[in-house]
This record gives C-alpha cells, structure tokens and sequence, in this order.
C-alpha cells in the first residue's frame, strides 16, 4: 500500500484526481478551507464554537503553502485531488492546482475528516458501503444550526453510512474514539428528523444503497464550512472538494501525540 507522501506525489502529478477514501489506511486524512486572513479569526472562532463539525487540525501563517506539522513536504495548493474555489460565496470553478489562484494573504485551515474512521470500522467488520462502491460518501444539509461567528453562520453537514442494525452501536463506539474526525454520530435513523428529505439524494457525494437490516447513520461533516462559507460571501475563499482530502503524515489513531484537539 503505497505510503501518504507518495499518495500526495501521485496527486501533485495529476495522476489521481478522484475521491481519497481509502486512501493510505492509517493516515490522518483532513478538509481544506483557505481564505484571507481577514476573515480568518472569525473562522477560527466558528471551527472552535462548532467543534465536532469543524475539527480544527492546523492553521497556517498567511500565504503559507507547506504544513511541516501534517507531513513531508505538504503543497497546499497541489496536493489535493480537487479544489472548489468560491466567489462572493457561490461555486465559481472547480480546479486542480491553485498555484494561479494563490495569494500571499491566504491563510489554510486543516479540519478532520470522518474517512479517519472509516478505516477502524472495516477494521472491526463493519462494512462501509461508499469505500466498497469506490464512490464519494454521501453528505447532506439539515435543519440543524452552527454556532456563527462573525459572517460564518448555516446548517450542519452531515455525511451518512448505513450500518447493520446489530452494529450501531459498536459503530458509535469505535468513531467517539475520534473525536478529531467529528467523533460519535450526531443522529441515527429516520434522515426527515435532521431536515433531510430524500435519503437518496445527497447534497454532495454519490447516493448509497442502505440494505434490508440496515440503518441510516449521521455523523458531523466536514463540508459544514462550506455551506457557511457561502453564506459568508466572501469576495474570495477555496475549499477541498467535498470527498477529495488532504492525505497527511500523521497518524489516525492519534495525530496529536496523546493531547487533545479541543
């Protein structure tokens, strides 16, 4: 299994430009928010109000394009599958390299990510239907508020995995030991009581068959940012695209060296 560098090396190259779950089983996978410092301490305020959604990982010094604390050798703008660059808040493109885009007040936020889990339910025998179908997990808005900070205000994301009735709660167990990639699941159950309608069709990410004997389960996303960052409206913000991380050095297990994040 190829390691975590090679993996970002592969990307740098254009090589692999899909989805990272499954990716490089036992390392720290993380979301990408990148706006200008201007706005960055209202942000950080709203990763540290909204912390199950928004674990904060690392932040960078404004235009600063490595994170030495997350791996060997990290580019930011080249080493993530995809990027979805915003405009006054609303998708303007999407791309697969920001050198062109990248300016020297940009200050890069790493957040958790759930596919840290994914790996210790396989792990345990849990199946995970969006890595066995090699498709992006499905995410979905809900009617469930953040905390605001400054401009940053909307739902919470979540991303759903159906789990065999007998193992939720093994399920929950195992992902409230990572608390750094959103931790327990925020609900179980019928989606029409977090403000989702339709199960089969997701926000972000590819529709998943949930099984006879299985149960839909939620757990806190990491796209959470992006619906507030397009209610936030800045002139200029970029994100990962939604399923497309940041692979880094660090392990899943415990990035932190036995020190909590939050």
């Amino acid at each position: 299994m190829p390691n975590a560098r090679s993996i970002r090396l592969t990307i740098r190259d254009g090589a692999h430009v899909h989805h990272t779950a499954g990716l490089a089983p036992g390392a720290l996978q993380v979301n990408l928010v990148i706006l200008p410092s201007e706005s960055a301490s209202d942000f950080a305020e709203f990763c540290d109000a909204n912390a199950q959604a928004c674990p904060l990982i690392a932040v960078t010094e404004p235009g600063q394009t490595d994170l030495p604390l997350l791996g060997s050798q990290i580019d930011i703008r080249r080493d993530v599958p995809a990027y979805n660059i915003y405009r006054s808040g609303t998708l303007a493109q999407t791309c697969t390299d920001l050198t062109e885009f990248w300016r020297d007040d940009l200050v890069s936020f790493a957040l958790g990510c759930s596919f840290t889990f994914e790996h210790a339910l396989l792990q345990a025998g849990i199946p995970v239907r969006n890595i066995e179908a090699d498709t992006t997990v499905p995410m979905f808005r809900t009617h469930i508020g953040t905390e605001p900070s400054g401009p940053f205000h909307g739902p919470l994301v979540v991303s759903m995995r159906p789990i065999p009735e007998d193992r939720i709660e093994e399920a929950t167990a195992i992902s409230a030991l990572y608390p750094w990639a959103h931790g327990a699941p925020v609900h179980i159950g019928d989606p029409d009581k977090i403000g989702i309608p339709d199960i089969t069709a997701p926000d972000w990410g590819a529709p998943t068959e949930i099984r006879d004997g299985e149960v839909p389960v939620f757990w806190a996303c990491g796209v959470t940012p992006q619906a507030a960052l397009a209610n936030a409206a800045l002139p200029f913000s970029i994100t990962h695209r939604p399923g497309h991380m940041l692979v880094t050095d660090l392990s899943e297990d415990d990035p932190f060296g036995a020190r909590n994040p939050q």
